[in-house]
């Protein structure tokens, strides 16, 4: 079969994935089509049909959570600005709210470092004045109240339970001071800010660990994510995502990570009957 017949309306994984690419980019004819149309047509069509015919597509995730995930892993990996600024503007075509994009920014500071989110920001920043359509939201600039410390170990109990405990408990002996650091920073400033449920942080810290490829934390996230109320399912969706943003290989390491997870965890059920 021909370029020209995939794009004639032969192929129902491109026009399931054109129809989808159309909702999320916002213009009946994506610019990732023209685009590649001199040098790489086919590279065009598989975008649109693996990308979103076959994987964003597919049940288990909104579309939402599809797009949050996507922002937060393309601004992990700060090598994709083009891409990052598409899908931002893409979150915003579906749904999520700026004050949302700028938490999952704030978040990537976690788990990619402040470059990361500095730049992810500049980004948004780009996005939304070119988005005179969007209603006006007054940035978060209120910290949350009481003490760091408690408040920071609290939310980390909440989220990774034991597997958090183990990370903290793992530090004591070489660097106590950076278990502080993590549980006020980390939890006690970031994941205690209004702006994103717990759930979408959890499906945005998965999505990050794995375009990462931080094995051990992406572990202690998928038991976050378990934990918050995200279901098997709900991981290994974020993860065959990945493999449009991050590889096949990254997405194959985090199923591998996922395994283990899960396996953990029917063990320990198995075990309390």
């Amino acid at each position: 079969m021909t370029s020209t017949q995939h794009t004639t309306g032969q192929n129902d994984r491109y026009e399931r994935g054109l129809a989808l690419l159309r909702q999320v980019g916002g213009q009946e004819r994506p610019a990732v089509l023209d685009s590649l149309a001199d040098i790489a047509p086919d590279l065009g069509r598989l975008t649109v049909e693996f990308g979103y015919g076959d994987i964003l597509s597919r049940p288990g995730l909104t579309l939402r959570e599809r797009q949050l995930a996507t922002v937060g892993a393309l601004a992990a990996l700060g090598n994709a600005a083009p891409q990052l600024r598409f899908h931002i503007d893409g979150a915003l075509n579906v749904g999520c709210t700026r004050t949302e994009i700028v938490e999952v920014m704030i978040h990537a500071s976690v788990y990619a470092g402040f470059p990361a989110a500095l730049n992810g920001l500049t980004a948004a920043k780009e996005v939304f004045a070119a988005r005179p359509d969007l209603p006006a939201e007054s940035p978060a600039t209120t910290p949350p109240a009481g003490d760091r410390f408690e408040r920071g170990a609290a939310k980390l109990d909440e989220v990774d339970g034991h597997a958090g405990e183990q990370v903290i408990a793992s530090l004591r002996d070489i660097a106590p001071d950076f278990a502080r650091l993590i549980i006020e920073f980390s939890f006690g400033d970031v994941y205690s800010r209004p702006g994103l449920d717990l759930k979408t942080r959890e499906i945005v810290s998965v999505a990050m660990c794995t375009a990462l490829g931080v094995a051990p934390q992406l572990g202690v996230h998928i038991h976050g994510l378990l934990n918050v109320g995200g279901t098997e399912t709900e991981v290994v969706e974020v993860l065959i995502q990945m493999a449009g943003y991050a590889g096949f290989p990254a997405a194959l390491n985090g199923i591998a990570v996922a395994r283990t997870v899960f396996a953990e965890r029917t063990s320990h059920r198995n075990s309390d009957v």
